[in-house]
């Protein structure tokens, strides 16, 4: 039990310092353990570098930690310029709505 609260501390320490945005998502204690299901997808214990949802993840017996790899813009001009998600590349795009292949930079803000 001591392991198991040490682990929900330093995951809440990580989420509050980190720039991303984190979660967690415990595993139901009493049933067996194949690894960490999200989605409905299962992935194997340790480290994931990127889920097809764009997240970073560290998967063990007590629980899955994601965060995600982009950063979304909160301050640009909405009246000129739209927000379009690359899966691609895990990131978003501010372009200009007249022309999508020009990005929109004044005022430029992301939050992650």
């Amino acid at each position: 039990m001591k392991r198991f609260l040490a682990f929900l501390v330093a995951v809440g320490s990580t989420v509050s310092l980190s720039d991303a945005q984190c979660f967690v998502h415990l595993q139901i204690p009493g049933r067996p353990y194949k690894g960490c299901t999200m989605n409905g997808k299962l992935y194997p214990l340790g480290h994931i570098e990127r889920t097809e949802n764009c997240l970073r993840c560290n998967c063990n017996e007590a629980a899955i930690q994601c965060c995600s790899l982009f950063f979304t813009p909160v301050r640009y001009d909405t009246k000129n310029c739209k927000v379009i998600f690359s899966k691609k590349r895990c990131n978003y795009d501010v372009v200009y709505k007249d022309d999508p292949s020009k990005m929109c930079y004044s005022n430029l803000a992301r939050v992650g």
